[in-house]
């Protein structure tokens, strides 16, 4: 069975489904589950998010300017997809779901203290690109579990049992199958 063609959609996956906290002065903090986040740039390190306009965390984050990107778990799964589906304008997304907001060290925005990375973001500039708008922003810091780190200080982010999101569906992710350059390294003598 050869190819089919299909109308133009996004089919890049899988993605990270990651919970991005953010809060207005005075107010409870939110949480959406966003799939569409990524690297811009390493230097400076920057990261983007894409947000539709009309949910709740959208003008959050447009008037603060600032989000925090919270990496999920195996652990975390339920609550990735319970503040995806749920709108922070009717249910308090920390409580509800037995989340703890913590303090940042960079920006206002809280951070998931379940989370095992979070990652403190100072928008740069917002691209209104039709059914999504992308916050671009600086990564201003980034907060990690201390219980991911080995005898050495290594981060060993891989035993976090990170997850992914692939089309309407979240999977753990698998078997190691390489390291990055494995595929040009020299092998050793006797292999």
């Amino acid at each position: 069975m050869g190819k089919e063609s299909w109308r133009a959609g996004n089919m890049l996956y899988p993605l990270p489904a990651v919970m991005v906290s953010c809060q207005r002065p005075g107010e409870k903090p939110n949480i959406i589950t966003v799939a569409w986040a990524g690297t811009v740039c390493s230097s400076p390190a920057m990261v983007s998010i894409s947000v539709r306009p009309e949910r709740y965390s959208y003008h959050i984050i447009k008037e603060t300017g600032e989000f925090v990107i919270n990496l999920t778990t195996e652990k975390l799964v339920r609550a990735t997809d319970f503040c995806g589906v749920r709108s922070g304008r009717d249910v308090d997304k920390f409580a509800q779901m037995h989340l703890t907001a913590g303090e940042a060290v960079h920006v206002k925005a809280p951070l998931i203290e379940e989370s095992p990375v979070n990652i403190e973001c100072r928008v740069t500039q917002v691209l209104e690109l039709g059914s999504h708008h992308m916050f671009v922003a600086e990564v201003l810091g980034v907060d990690v579990d201390g219980k991911y780190l080995d005898a050495k200080g290594k981060f060993q982010l891989n035993k976090a049992g990170l997850m992914v999101y692939s089309h309407g569906e979240y999977f753990g992710l698998g078997k190691k199958l390489g390291s990055f350059g494995y595929s040009v390294r020299k092998r050793k003598e006797g292999r």
